[in-house]
Formats: structure tokens, C-alpha cells, sequence
């Protein structure tokens, strides 16, 4: 007898459910936790710094009993400039409690202004939620593979 071995449902590039959607906060969690242990003891920005690869910057913005909000980027600068360009500046928050973690938004560079992912109508928010949070899960990995952590 055959078995086909079926890939996880957040490998998926297209959204397929809230369930789904709900494992790859999952996995976001374990990766954010691989990369900072403990992120709700971070009382200062951080730096992760990894030669011959940018630097990682990592933030704390809240820190609530069961929740951390961070904010997770890069300097785009030449000369330490603190007022130089960031990117992807996604801001996450991890709930302790149900261990996930998830993007609450973005900077854009277009207009300038932060994205949240509140402001999309519903019949899209699934969509929109499973494009940031995809893109989160890749990210988080590409930067464990670099070697950074804090």
C-alpha cells in the first residue's frame, strides 16, 4: 500500500483556511522563539549581528502578561544614519498563553504609512492575514539559516 505524504497546510501558498491560518501562527511561534527565547525580557532594541549578512533589528513595543508586541526589521543605512529607511518593519505580536505569533502590520514604503491588517474589509482579511503571516514564516527561517538570534 501507497501513502502519500501529505505537506503541512501552512506550506501552502494559497489560503486555504482559518484552521490553516491558525498552524502557521503555530509555526511563527517556534521560529520567533528559536530566533529570541524569551522576547518579553528584552528591555532595550536589540541587534542581531551575523558577518558578512545585514543586521537584524528586534524592538519591544508592548509587554503585557500574555502578549509582546515587537517590531522585527532591518536599517537600511550607510552610515549608522538613525533615520534611514526600514524594512520590512513588521510588527508581531506573540500570544504566550496560546503560544502563536502573528503580524499585526507593516510600514509601506509607497505611501509611508503603516499598514495594519484591521484595516482591511473582512471578505479580504483572511487573505491579507495569510500573505503577512506567509511572508513572516519565511522570513523568520531565512534569518535562523543566516544564524541570527538574540
Amino acid at each position: 500500500m501507497l501513502l502519500e505524504a501529505s505537506k503541512p497546510a501552512y506550506l501552502d501558498p494559497v489560503p486555504r483556511s482559518f484552521a490553516a491560518l491558525m498552524d502557521l501562527y503555530e509555526v511563527n511561534y517556534i521560529r520567533l522563539r528559536q530566533l529570541c527565547p524569551e522576547p518579553q525580557s528584552l528591555a532595550s532594541p536589540r541587534v542581531s549581528h551575523v558577518p558578512g549578512v545585514m543586521d537584524l533589528h528586534l524592538e519591544v513595543l508592548e509587554c503585557c502578561p500574555y502578549t509582546t508586541t515587537l517590531l522585527l526589521t532591518y536599517h537600511f543605512d550607510a552610515d549608522g544614519d538613525r533615520s534611514a529607511r526600514r524594512s520590512p518593519n513588521l510588527r508581531v505580536r506573540v500570544y504566550h498563553d496560546a503560544r502563536q505569533v502573528e503580524v499585526l502590520g507593516r510600514h509601506s514604503r509607497c505611501t509611508g504609512e503603516e499598514v495594519s491588517l484591521g484595516d482591511h474589509p473582512d471578505w479580504q482579511a483572511l487573505q491579507c492575514r495569510w500573505r503577512f503571516n506567509r511572508f513572516l514564516f519565511k522570513w523568520l527561517g531565512y534569518c535562523l539559516r543566516q544564524g541570527h538570534r538574540f
